[in-house]
């Protein structure tokens, strides 16, 4: 792969009028060997891609994700034509570019006549609705083909739903690794569990991480650079900065990524996965999501080179599973309940929270330490991990009582791993309880003391996580008293949570009181309610 600029202008073999299929590849389906590619011939059909400004505008898209989706689209376009094949590519600063992909499509069917379009079925329920409506509108036929990256279909994941009053990932996560024999000994699971839980998820302890393995990292090429010349001055506005981006944006790329994470942190991964570190982005985590994601990596070589390192004694069982249950579980798991609930899903708000989203949120300007160092963190590196987002992010937001559609569209904005089918699920469902439990059995609700204790945050912090009221009351643990308060009788129904709700009986009625005066002050402070 060279690192020149590419040549857009190359010339096409395929004639217009005399054009079978057209494959549609977006910007997240960058596989050779994805199903749209299926009986591709390159003297009959051709190649689609377009970039355009919809993508990044229709959420207020943060400069590290624009980047990475527009280089590795580009240097995968470089791929297809090194093959001979023919790529109709759209750059965001073409003239004439209409700046959505419904439009760019309509133009491309109307330029060159193909008989047919093809595309593996993407995973933005907008993107495909838009799609289809162009096809529709051309009177093309539109074939959609299955996804093969992931271990199952949307149809399998229907039938394992079908008759169920309750969408539970330990079920799935069973289900699919029995099915696929991954970790399976003798049709039972390695180590004689399922789940090692218990195993994992420390602290590092008062002494911190100590020396860490480090991120892998890709140095911009001509190509890159000229996307983030691009981005700098196109979305100037947009949130993030572009000094430390070094993302893989080709499959060759994410390969050494997998390699890497394999090597020097998968076996400390399940032990660390749920620690925090003052200023310590990367840990022992993967940061192979967003590689994945745009399909650059596929879900079964990513289990297999974790199932194999265990098999060769180079990680320990624990480690394995834990990671694998976030691929094989969580991300299966989501991608379903995103598919048979959409539309009607990004709509619910089952616990009628109202509150804007916090301006800090884009600058990560605030007082408290640990949502400073998720949120400076976010911006620079367009990543945090699974906790940062559940339990500091996700939890600060819900507990705040934020709109958890301004919530989803922030998390969408900012991740460079962000592609709808995934975020959507883990904020509205996961993060925010906004689907009334469909997708997790209580809401992640905790005091500040959980971040204290996974974390050095609270360390010279100016809150303290142990105070509900009082000058040093720490805005989490207000808010969790909050929380627990205004939504007391539904949560009093749920059995995972009826512990908790008791202990809001232990409160006088003074001291509810003035927690509720503290939250108030608090809300109106950072965030207004939401206009009607």
């Amino acid at each position: 792969m060279t690192g020149a600029p590419v040549a857009w202008a190359a010339a096409s073999p395929v004639q217009p009028g005399r054009l079978r299929h057209l494959v549609m590849v977006l910007g997240d389906q960058l596989d050779e060997q994805a199903s749209a590619f299926d009986g591709f011939d390159a003297e009959l059909d051709a190649v689609w891609m377009a970039e355009v400004a919809e993508e990044s505008t229709h959420v207020w898209s943060a400069k590290q994700r624009i980047t990475l989706f527009l280089s590795a689209m580009r240097h995968f376009a470089v791929q297809l034509r090194e093959r001979g094949w023919t790529v109709h590519y759209s750059r965001l600063d073409d003239s004439g570019n209409c700046g959505t992909l419904a439009g760019q499509l309509q133009a491309a069917i109307t330029g060159l006549a193909p008989e047919a379009l093809v595309m593996t079925a993407p995973g933005d329920w907008r993107v495909l609705q838009d799609l289809r409506g162009a096809a529709k509108a051309a009177d093309k036929l539109l074939d959609i083909r299955d996804d093969r990256h992931f271990f199952s279909t949307v149809r399998d994941f229907a039938a394992h739903a079908q008759g169920r009053k309750q969408l539970r990932l330990e079920y799935w996560y069973r289900e699919l690794r029995t099915t696929n024999g991954i970790l399976m000994q003798g049709g039972k699971p390695e180590g004689g569990q399922w789940n090692f839980d218990a195993d994992n998820r420390e602290s590092f302890g008062a002494a911190g991480p100590g020396a860490l393995p480090p991120r892998s990292f890709f140095a911009p090429d001509a190509t890159t650079l000229e996307v983030m010349a691009l981005v700098n001055r196109r979305f100037a506005s947009h949130p993030g900065q572009l000094d430390s981006f070094g993302w893989p944006v080709t499959r060759a790329q994410a390969l050494l990524a997998l390699d890497a994470f394999i090597a020097r942190r998968l076996p400390l991964f399940g032990q660390y996965e749920d620690a925090m570190w003052n200023g310590e982005a990367w840990l022992y985590h993967s940061h192979l999501s967003s590689s994945m994601n745009l399909k650059l990596l596929g879900a079964r070589e990513v289990v297999d080179a974790a199932q194999a390192a265990y098999r060769a004694g180079q990680a320990p069982l624990a480690a394995v599973e834990g990671f694998v249950r976030q691929i094989l579980g969580w991300r299966e798991f989501v991608r379903g309940i995103y598919w048979t609930q959409m539309p009607d899903y990004a709509r619910r708000n089952e616990l009628d929270a109202q509150q804007a989203l916090p301006d800090f949120y884009w600058t990560g300007q605030t007082d408290m330490a640990c949502l400073r160092d998720a949120l400076t963190q976010t911006l620079a590196h367009g990543y945090a991990h699974h906790i940062q987002r559940l339990m500091v992010t996700g939890l600060y937001a819900l507990l705040l009582g934020v709109k958890p559609q301004a919530v989803h569209a922030w998390y969408l904005s900012v991740y460079v791993d962000a592609v709808e089918w995934v975020e959507l699920p883990n904020v509205l469902g996961m993060s925010q309880f906004a689907d009334g439990g469909l997708m997790a059995s209580k809401p992640y609700a905790a005091t500040g003391k959980y971040i204290q204790r996974m974390s050095n945050h609270c360390k010279g912090c100016r809150f303290d996580p142990a105070e509900a009221v009082g000058e040093k009351a720490c805005p989490f643990t207000t808010l969790y008293w909050d929380f627990l308060m205004r939504h007391e009788a539904r949560l009093a129904k749920n059995p995972r949570m009826a512990l908790q709700v008791k202990n809001i009986a232990r409160l006088s009625p003074e001291k509810r009181a003035l927690i509720l005066e503290k939250a108030q002050s608090h809300q109106s402070a950072v965030s207004p309610p939401v206009s009607p």
